[in-house]
Order: structure tokens, then C-alpha cells, then sequence
């Protein structure tokens, strides 16, 4: 589903991601921290998708949120940073996250 954002401005987090081949938990982590993420102050939504072609490897997950601050209190909170350690140790080959400013965002429905 495409998230539900208010007017711009505000931010996305745009965190790209190559796994490994080892499961061992991901996929439990990744449901828990889109639970947790909601639970955050001034989260907006989430979108994720994972390229079939590559077997699941390449991903990308955007969060959106009202501002900076609420972006750093997520990278700081708790269980997240767990996530973190255990993605940098386990899950990925290689990661990037892009905070960007959304200044104006336009879409279509029927």
C-alpha cells in the first residue's frame, strides 16, 4: 500500500538494502519494526518492496516522518538499534539510508 502523508513539508527515510542469505529471524525483525515504527512520535508511514529478480535480495524501505527529531529518536530507540547491530552483522551485505526533505508530492487514484 502506497502511505498516507499529510501536506508536505516532511521527511522520508530511504534505507536501501542488499541481504545475505541468511534468514534467521529477518523476517519476524522487519514485521516488529514496522509495528514499533508506528508506535513512534511522528511517524507518517511506511512503503517496502523487494526485487523478485535479484531473489529477494535488493530492497528498499522508505518511512516518512514530521521531522528530524522524530527520525533521530528512532535511530536511538532501543529495540531499533538492536535491529541495527543484528542487520549489520547478519542481514545485509550492504545498506544506505538518504534522509530527504519532501517539499512536494502529488499522486493519482480512481
Amino acid at each position: 500500500m502506497i502511505a498516507t502523508t499529510p501536506s508536505p513539508p516532511y521527511y522520508a527515510v530511504i534505507f536501501t538494502s542488499v541481504r545475505t542469505d541468511i534468514d534467521d529471524g529477518y523476517g519476524d525483525m522487519a514485521l516488529r519494526m514496522v509495528e514499533l515504527a508506528h508506535e513512534q512520535p511522528g511517524f507518517l508511514g511506511v512503503e517496502s518492496a523487494r526485487n523478485e529478480q535479484t531473489d529477494g535480495a535488493l530492497g528498499i524501505t522508505v518511512s516518512y516522518w514530521e521531522s528530524l527529531e522524530s527520525i533521530r529518536a528512532w535511530r536511538q530507540q532501543a529495540e531499533h538499534q538492536i535491529a541495527q547491530q543484528t542487520g549489520r552483522e547478519r542481514w545485509y551485505e550492504t545498506y544506505k539510508t538518504r534522509i530527504c526533505k519532501v517539499e512536494r508530492d502529488y499522486g493519482f487514484e480512481q
